[in-house]
C-alpha cells in the first residue's frame, strides 16, 4: 500500500520519531505496512487512535502519552471483557514507557454511525427494525458484562467518586461556562439536591453493584462489517414492529407481558408496550454479543442502573420516551432472567435508572464545559442542551427534585413549569 492520504500530525518531533521507531520494531512480527498508518479516531481524552494495514487484517494503534494517560486500566479491563466473552480489542504489543499500543481492529463503523450520520442524528423520528436489533445486541453485551462482575477487582463507584463527579457541574458549567456566582443560595440548593441524588444512586435496588463501563453508548460500540442481522420471518409477519434481535430462542420467544402484574405506575404504563408491540417484547435469551466495545478504561464497580442509563440517555443521540422505556424494559427482563439484581418491580428499577442518569447528566455538563474551556475542544458544548433537557425531564417527574428543576431553569434563563408525575 502506498503512503496514507491522511498523514499523522505530530506536535512533538521527538514523539513522532519515537513512534516511527516503535512501529518499525513491531511491524515485522505482525506483518504491518508502516506507510499505511492513518488517523482512525480521537476522543475526549489525550488519546489518539490510528489504523494500520497488515497482510490479512487491519490493526489499531493507540497513542497515549504516558504523562497524560495511564494505559494500565485499559489493559486490565480489556482482559476482563475478553474473559467475559465480549468483543473487546486484544492488546498485541504495548510500549508502556512511551504509551504506544497495537490492538486488534473491531471495525470502522460505530453503532452511532449505523443509526445515523452526524448531520442526521436529531432528524430521526422513529426507530427502525435495524435500530431495535442493534440495541438488543447492546443489551446482550451489557448483561454478559455485568454477569462477569466480582467485587474488589475494579475501583468502587462510591460516595467520594459520586461527589467529585457532581462537583464538576457547579464548578465548570455553572461557574465558568455560565459565569454565575456560586453564592450561598445556589450552592445550598445544589448541595441539597446532590445529597438526594447520591442517596438514591448508592442505595436503590438494595445497593446492587456490578461492573460499570461508564460510557456504554452507541459511539463506543462497534458494528461488525457483516452488519446487523434481522429476523426476516418476523419482519414479514409484522413489518411495522421491532425485531427481537439476533439472539432469539430457537423456537421463538416465550409469550408474556413486558412486566409482572402489580407494582408501580411506570410498569403498568409500559406493560402494554409502545405501538402494540407487547408480544414482540417477550423475554429473549442472552446470546454471544457481536458488537465490539471501546472506551472502557474508566470502568468501575458500581450501581447496576448506570450503564443502561448511559445507553438510553445518550450524550449525542436522543430517543422518544416510548423507545427508551421499551429498551429499558427489555434490559430489565434479560437481566432478571440472567439472575442480575435488578429487582422485581420495573417501576422501582426505572426510578433508579432515572436518578442515576440525572447524576450522569450533571457530571457530563461539567465535563463538556471543561473540555471547551480548559482543553480547547468546543464541539462537545454543542450537546449540552440535550443534557439540560434530560435533567429537567427527570426533575419534572419527581417532587423531591422540584427545587433542582427550578434552579436549572434559573441557570438557563427559562420559565419553570411544574407538573410532577411522582
Amino acid at each position: 500500500m502506498t503512503a496514507s492520504a491522511n498523514p499523522i500530525v505530530w506536535d512533538d518531533p521527538a514523539r513522532a520519531s519515537a513512534f516511527s521507531a516503535w512501529l518499525s520494531s513491531v511491524a515485522s512480527a505482525h506483518q504491518l505496512t508502516p506507510q499505511s498508518v492513518r488517523p482512525a479516531s480521537a476522543d475526549a481524552s489525550f488519546r489518539r487512535y490510528f489504523r494500520v494495514d497488515g497482510v490479512a487484517a487491519s490493526y489499531i494503534i493507540m497513542d497515549a502519552p504516558p504523562e497524560k494517560e495511564d494505559c494500565h486500566p485499559f489493559v486490565k479491563v480489556a482482559k476482563l471483557m475478553l474473559d467475559a466473552g465480549l468483543q473487546a480489542p486484544r492488546v498485541l504489543a504495548w510500549d508502556q514507557a512511551q504509551g504506544f499500543m497495537l490492538l486488534s481492529d473491531l471495525g470502522a463503523q460505530t453503532m452511532m454511525e449505523v443509526i445515523a450520520p452526524p448531520a442526521a442524528v436529531d432528524a430521526i423520528a422513529l426507530p427502525s427494525d435495524a435500530h431495535y436489533a442493534l440495541y438488543m445486541d447492546a443489551l446482550d453485551a451489557l448483561v454478559r458484562w455485568q454477569l462477569s462482575s466480582k467485587p474488589g477487582v475494579l475501583p468502587p463507584y462510591d460516595e467520594a467518586l459520586l461527589s467529585r463527579e457532581l462537583a464538576l457541574f457547579p464548578e465548570w458549567y455553572v461557574g465558568k461556562h455560565k459565569g454565575l456566582a456560586l453564592d450561598t443560595g445556589i450552592q445550598t440548593k445544589l448541595d441539597t439536591a446532590f445529597e438526594l441524588i447520591k442517596a438514591s444512586n448508592l442505595h436503590s435496588l438494595g445497593g446492587a453493584r456490578v461492573y460499570v463501563h461508564r460510557d456504554f453508548m452507541p459511539r463506543n460500540l462497534m458494528v461488525a462489517p457483516s452488519g446487523v442481522i434481522l429476523s426476516q420471518a418476523h419482519n414479514e409477519r409484522n413489518p411495522g414492529a421491532a425485531s427481537v434481535g439476533v439472539n432469539q430462542f430457537p423456537d421463538g420467544p416465550p409469550q408474556g407481558k413486558l412486566a409482572p402484574s402489580g407494582g408501580s405506575v411506570v410498569r403498568e404504563a409500559t406493560s402494554v408496550g409502545a405501538n402494540e408491540r407487547s408480544e414482540v417484547h417477550a423475554v429473549t435469551s442472552v446470546g454471544a454479543p457481536s458488537l465490539g466495545i471501546l472506551d472502557f478504561q474508566d470502568a468501575v464497580y458500581g450501581p447496576i442502573s448506570y450503564d443502561i442509563a448511559s445507553l438510553m440517555r445518550d450524550a449525542f443521540l436522543s430517543w422518544e420516551e416510548d423507545f427508551v422505556l421499551d429498551v429499558t424494559v427489555r434490559y430489565w427482563q434479560k437481566a432478571r432472567q440472567a439472575g442480575l439484581p435488578v429487582g422485581d418491580d420495573f417501576g422501582e428499577f426505572y426510578r433508579a435508572v432515572e436518578w442515576m442518569g440525572l447524576q450522569r447528566h450533571l457530571k457530563v455538563l461539567g465535563i463538556f464545559a471543561r473540555l471547551t474551556l480548559r482543553d480547547g475542544k468546543p464541539k462537545y458544548l454543542a450537546d449540552t442542551p440535550r443534557f439540560i433537557r434530560y435533567a429537567r425531564a427527570t426533575c419534572a417527574r419527581y417532587r423531591q427534585l422540584g427545587p433542582l428543576m427550578v434552579l436549572l431553569d434559573e441557570i438557563e434563563g427559562n420559565e419553570t413549569r411544574i407538573g410532577y408525575t411522582f
